[in-house]
């Protein structure tokens, strides 16, 4: 049997697939400028996004929680000898003998109840002044029946991820809402069209279109909304 990536709960990380190559390079073109040169990646799925970046690391540790996404990382990148594969979910104690300078979330802590332990559980494995990247579905007037389908416990504003942030003991560098177009055609589908599950050929025509002119509009205006929340937070460089 063939097993999708972590199962229902990281199905948002899958949409499309490669027929959303527009907004898998959205994505990586948001993260990249804030990555150095060692990168723990939280839920890594297949390993796909982590992919991406070996050519600019010194150091990769992917993981995840599911034993299948743990299974296929592991013969993703058994020929390297500067990737590391973990299991574990958090919150917990991670297993990581040298910290790192960067963490990557993509989609994940929104699964996770106890969110301020599972940023400080990263924050202990993160160098002093490196940094968190936390990439979330945003609004809680999105949150339909895929949202549950998937696990998520919640959708953030910037306001209550800021507060998420704080409590974590982090420092916000960065931090806003993104990606205003596909949070309107998520409530037009999903919430207010009933759609469970967003549709292939939907996906498709949105990639094509609406993620062009949104990483456009972008460029020009800050958006007040967005379908999704992005977040860089610093771990102190001195504790007080």
């Amino acid at each position: 049997m063939v097993q999708p990536a972590a199962g229902d709960e990281a199905l948002e990380n899958h949409l499309g697939g490669d027929e959303a190559k527009n907004y898998r390079r959205y994505e990586f073109d948001m993260v990249a400028p804030h990555v150095g040169r060692s990168l723990l990646e939280i839920g890594s799925g297949l390993g796909h996004f982590a992919e991406q970046f070996l050519p600019r690391l010194d150091r990769l540790v992917v993981s995840d929680f599911d034993p299948y996404c743990v299974e296929q990382l592991t013969k993703r990148f058994a020929d390297r000898d500067d990737v590391e594969v973990l299991q574990f979910g958090l919150p917990t104690e991670i297993p990581l003998e040298e910290k790192v300078d960067t963490v990557v979330m993509m989609n994940v802590l929104e699964h996770i109840e106890q969110d301020v332990e599972a940023l400080r559980s990263l924050a202990k494995v993160t160098l002093p002044g490196g940094r968190i990247v936390i990439w979330v579905p945003g609004y809680m007037q999105l949150y339909g029946d895929f949202d549950r389908k998937v696990g998520h416990v919640t959708r953030y504003t910037p306001a209550t991820l800021r507060a998420t942030v704080d409590r974590a003991g982090l420092e916000v560098e960065v931090l806003k809402p993104i990606n205003f177009l596909g949070g309107i055609a998520w409530w037009a589908a999903v919430r207010r069209g009933g759609v469970g599950y967003p549709d292939p050929r939907l996906v498709k025509i949105y990639d094509r279109t609406v993620v062009p002119l949104t990483r456009l509009i972008e460029r020009f205006i800050r958006p007040p909304f967005g379908q999704t929340v992005f977040c860089v937070a610093r771990v102190p460089r001195t504790t007080t």
